[in-house]
């Protein structure tokens, strides 16, 4: 699934792509990734005639604001974005084509049809789900270390589990926690709570330094992931852990371990991240 450092890719490919583009047509292929309005034909004459003005994104949502509306998109496992000449073939798997007056057209790509869209007036986005109840973007200034431990002061779950919780953290998920927890030394089922002050502060600190370095190289080509112009991301080359299962630990030489966490797989060093006995 593509995760923010994906999204935010999507995100500023689509700015160069898409801005100041007026959409003449809007053809949905596959209705039930329409989940707002439940009205097929109201999201595509609605959208008719709009201008969009701004690519946006909240956590691993990319919003793609128009004159009038905001439509929010989840890509979930395996959605996709591409611009194409009208005359373009359309491929397997396109599922909602927004064409523009220029002859080109915006195309959604979703194999196994899990993405969802939902299309509100501008400024009641935040107002319902999905978006309602997300947690502070990780590279933000609001998510600091006193955040995250008062959050989490309470809780009887495991870190990993905490963070892939979208209404305490948004936007990290399986890839990006493991790399960020073992980057600061913490095993993935330490109880939240039981975190001292100076691994708080090394996880958020590693928090931001693994999503920043993903955003910059283009995000982890991890199956199929790809930016909206075809391109592959490449922060894959400098993951430590996330699908190394044996390989060795590039700090202590241990051959890397997989787990399950939540019901998610999970790779660890067993050296380097020990697992602490200590209680609230």
């Amino acid at each position: 699934m593509p995760e923010l450092p994906e999204v935010e890719t999507v995100r500023k490919t689509l700015e160069h792509l898409v801005i100041g583009k007026t959409i003449t047509k809007v053809e949905v292929l596959w209705p039930k990734i329409i989940k707002e309005p439940t009205e097929i034909e109201q999201f595509q004459d609605a959208l008719v005639g709009e201008e969009i003005v701004e690519i946006g994104r909240r956590g691993k949502f990319l919003i793609i604001y128009t004159t009038k509306f905001a439509l929010i998109s989840h890509l979930r496992m395996e959605g996709k974005y591409g611009v194409f000449s009208k005359a373009d073939s359309v491929e397997k798997h396109t599922h909602v084509i927004f064409s523009f007056e220029d002859a080109t057209e915006l195309r959604y790509k979703d194999v196994r049809k899990f993405g969802t869209m939902h299309l509100f007036l501008k400024g009641k986005e935040f107002d319902s789900l999905p978006l309602l109840h997300l947690g502070p973007e990780p590279l933000s200034e609001e998510f600091t270390t006193q955040y995250l431990k008062e959050t989490l002061k309470n809780t009887k779950r495991s870190i990993k589990t905490s963070l892939l919780d979208q209404t305490k953290v948004v936007g990290i998920g399986n890839i990006y926690v493991d790399e960020a927890l073992f980057r600061a030394r913490i095993h993935p089922e330490q109880i939240a709570s039981t975190l001292s002050d100076f691994e708080y502060e090394k996880l958020v600190h590693e928090i931001k330094e693994t999503l920043s370095e993903a955003v910059k190289q283009g995000g982890s080509t991890i199956r199929s992931y790809l930016n909206s112009q075809g391109q592959i991301g490449m922060f894959q080359q400098q993951l430590l852990v996330y699908g190394r299962k044996g390989e060795n630990c590039t700090n202590c030489g241990t051959p890397l371990e997989k787990l399950k966490v939540g019901g998610r797989g999970t790779h660890i060093c067993p050296i380097c991240q020990p697992l602490s006995t200590r209680v609230d």
